[in-house]
């Protein structure tokens, strides 16, 4: 579903991804754990077009996506949902997930319905102003917008950031049932223990290298992950 090959990308003269690879299969839950400044959030940005790349390759079920602007990787089937949620604050509820479906302006409606059944508080405050909502609301908010453009693949980027532990892992919990709708999910994540637990794989990024992937009990078994990332 979506494969990065060798993907170099730098801030100016600085270089933070070098030749990052990794891929994620249609269905699959796959999480990218490291710790801050690791590349995560480089990677998901460079993938969504918003990053330069330097070097490598984006395949969104094998087209070469690098070098399309962002718009079209939304149109193509590709929604990221940013660090920090970024929701509209003065608008209702209902209006940020209608700005999140403007790919398909015609399913407003009916994807807004789709997006209440999965976050049923979602619809009991669609007319309140977003910036209202709670943290783990607004964390609802964000993903429910991203999903309104019917996305193939969908990015998550520390979407449990300044939860409480309860609601950290609805949140997490709820990436199953995205899946469940056909939606393909990448997740950046520092719950590393709890993420392991929903995902299928994973992969470690140190200093925009990948150093570790594999299933995600054998990365929650790994002595090198419990080491630097479980505190064991």
């Amino acid at each position: 579903m979506l494969e990065i090959d060798g993907l170099v990308s730098a801030y100016g003269r600085i270089e933070v991804l070098h030749g990052v690879s990794l891929k994620v299969d249609a269905g699959e839950i796959v999480a990218l754990v490291g710790s801050n400044g690791a590349g995560k959030t480089t990677l998901l940005r460079a993938l969504s077009g918003v990053q330069p790349v330097k070097k490598g390759s984006i395949r969104l079920e094998g087209v070469n996506i690098e070098g399309r602007p962002p718009f079209e990787r939304v149109r193509r089937g590709l929604s990221q949902v940013p660090e920090g949620r970024q929701i509209f604050a003065p608008l209702s509820v209902a209006d940020n997930l209608a700005l999140g479906a403007w790919t398909c302006t015609s399913k407003i409606e009916a994807n807004r319905e789709k997006v209440y059944e999965l976050f049923p508080i979602l619809s009991d405050f669609r007319d309140r102003q977003a910036g209202s909502l709670s943290g783990g609301q607004q964390q609802m908010l964000a993903m429910g917008r991203a999903l309104m453009a019917e996305p193939r693949v969908l990015l998550l980027d520390e979407p449990t950031m300044g939860l409480a532990p309860i609601l950290a892992q609805q949140v997490l919990d709820i990436m199953r049932t995205i899946r469940s709708m056909g939606t393909t999910v990448l997740v950046v994540e520092q719950n590393v223990q709890a993420v392991l637990r929903v995902a299928d794989r994973g992969y470690v990024i140190e200093r925009g290298v990948i150093t570790t992937e594999g299933s995600a009990r054998e990365l929650l078994n790994d002595p090198r992950v419990h080491e630097a990332y479980l505190g064991v």
